[in-house]
């Protein structure tokens, strides 16, 4: 996890811009640089650096001697650097995964070289030679970038829009901060002293498409099961690439619990030589520290438990509203966990890189929500949408709630090679099953031994449920503390003051107020509130709904 900063076109002092840099210091504690561009004399690049692969070399911008006038920052992993290497024949200067962006770029073009990458990604390419800019951004939107830019030809960079807030261009009329769209590469093209001007805008890859690129580990013909079996082996295995300690994220459900397992047997194959930690959180006693319990026991790991009180995860939504850019409700609840997690993995650990389970539900119909489904073929639309709109949700929380503790979260069922052939299996044989969500992951690892069978068999418990009682929830536990601190009418002149998203609850209210301390009117980041769908509920919590037992 790192963090990228860059502006073109700026018509103030660029050191006194740069201080915005440190706005996303959180993302790269291990090293920073700001970098003028002498043949632009308006523009600069930051980086924030967490050194996960080669921390001899791989430090950002990154410029090669081979081609010194292409300059390059990035936040990701590339997983196939080494394949690539080797199918292109590319003379690498460093160890780096993120140097293959240079050589594919300069062997095929922007857009080819994003087709090949197979990892998680968020980039600025400056081709200062041919006067070009080029941004581009992962399929799932995994790792997080914004943009702004103006009709004078200022534009801005950053993979938080913290980092952006506090320029002055970025505040005058006309200037939208923005995220920059998953799957698609930009192209801007400078004038003598550095405005960009937009050219062109591709779409690389779209979710659900087979990658471009080569692949070790295909589908086997007509076997499901062993498909996804090997597809998430295959997903797990290239995600450990790292120099740094490897651990898990454990909360004791299906997705993370297959991870860690996966994790440690395929860390054994490559002779790791460290006990892989897992970790949970939760109040005393809840379903997910039970369960993430028996799961460790059975995989064998060095397990830590966080047992939380209701007044630390109370007293941390406002760093956590900070830290995600976001009021969405749902969001936010499911948060605080996770940020309360990463803050005790950087504090009291020397772990690093967190493999976790996020993805899975939207991929694989995971939600309680799809038992309602009226179709197989509404089933698989809300699957895509789901897909599609979590750069803005799930995928959103797991990256700003690890980074903020200067953490790499890596996601095994967001890979390209896996989510794309689960998109593509029948939509009948992917809603649920027997009562079960995700049936057909569930029986491909049924007889492996992996996981207990309870646990792999364990209904769907959302992460902002799951970490509380049955008999006392989460989001009761905030609604009740929240009802003290928002008034009736406060909440009736909600709809006159916040028009887009207007909150109907006190609770929304109580977020949204915190959220516009931080970022006025910037509601349009969130284009709805997450709800279940096919359902008469008023609250996003999975307990609220029918089908949950």
């Amino acid at each position: 996890m790192c963090g990228i900063w860059a502006i073109f076109g700026s018509d103030d002092d660029v050191s006194i811009q740069c201080n915005a840099a440190h706005k996303i210091t959180h993302r790269g504690p291990d090293a920073f640089r700001l970098e003028t561009i002498h043949y632009f004399p308006t523009c600069c690049l930051g980086f924030h650096r967490l050194a996960i692969v080669d921390d001899l070399a791989g430090m950002q911008p990154m410029r090669l001697y081979k081609h010194p006038h292409i300059w390059l920052i990035y936040n990701g992993e590339i997983y196939n650097h080494k394949l690539i290497t080797e199918e292109f024949g590319f003379e690498r200067s460093t160890e780096c995964d993120g140097e293959v962006i240079i050589h594919l770029f300069v062997e095929g073009g922007i857009e080819f070289a994003a087709k090949h990458l197979d990892g998680v990604f968020a980039f600025v390419l400056l081709d200062t030679a041919n006067r070009k800019v080029y941004l581009g951004r992962d399929t799932f939107g995994v790792r997080p970038m914004f943009r702004v830019t103006d009709e004078n030809g200022f534009m801005a960079v950053c993979s938080e829009a913290k980092g952006l807030m506090t320029l002055s261009q970025a505040q005058k009329p006309g200037s939208v901060i923005e995220p920059f769209p998953p799957g698609q590469v930009e192209t801007y093209h400078l004038d003598q002293i550095g405005k960009a001007t937009f050219v062109e805008r591709a779409t690389f890859h779209k979710i659900g498409e087979h990658p471009a690129y080569k692949t070790l580990i295909n589908p086997i013909d007509d076997d499901v099961s062993e498909s996804l079996r090997q597809l998430l082996e295959g997903a797990v295995s290239k995600r450990l690439m790292s120099d740094r300690r490897i651990g898990c994220m454990l909360s004791g459900g299906l997705d993370s619990s297959l991870v860690a397992a996966l994790v440690v047997k395929k860390s054994k194959e490559m002779g790791v030589t460290y006990p892989i930690q897992t970790f949970s959180i939760g109040m005393e006693n809840s379903p997910d520290l039970l369960a993430a319990r028996k799961v460790a026991k059975h995989i064998g790991t060095d397990h830590h438990e966080i047992v939380m009180t209701p007044e630390e995860g109370i007293s941390a939504i406002d760093s956590v509203i900070y830290h995600l850019e976001s009021y969405d409700i749902t969001t936010v609840r499911a948060s605080v966990g996770m940020y309360l997690v990463s803050k005790y993995i950087k504090e009291k650990t020397d772990t690093t890189v967190v493999l976790s389970g996020e993805g899975a539900d939207e991929v694989m119909q995971g939600y309680i929500y799809f038992h309602k489904a009226p179709s197989a073929d509404a089933a698989d639309t809300e699957s895509r949408r789901l897909c599609k709109d979590l750069y803005m949700y799930d995928v959103l929380r797991g990256d700003r709630t690890t980074a903020a503790w200067g953490l790499e979260i890596r996601v095994p069922f967001l890979d390209h090679r896996l989510s794309s052939y689960f998109l593509s299996i029948t939509p009948s044989s992917k809603q649920p099953q027997q009562g079960k969500e995700k049936y057909l992951l569930r029986s491909a690892f049924s007889d492996t031994g992996l996981l207990p069978s309870d646990i792999l068999w364990r209904p769907k418990e959302a992460f902002s449920d799951g970490i509380t009682s049955v008999k006392r929830s989460w989001f009761e536990i905030l609604q009740d503390h929240i009802e003290e601190q928002i008034n009736d009418s406060e909440l009736q002149d909600a709809s006159a003051i916040y028009p887009h998203n207007t909150p109907v609850t006190k609770e929304a209210l109580y977020y949204r107020k915190i959220f516009e301390k931080y970022y006025p009117e910037k509601s349009a980041w969130i284009p709805y509130f997450w709800m279940p769908k096919w359902s008469t509920s008023s609250d996003p919590s999975a307990r609220t709904l029918k089908h949950y037992k």
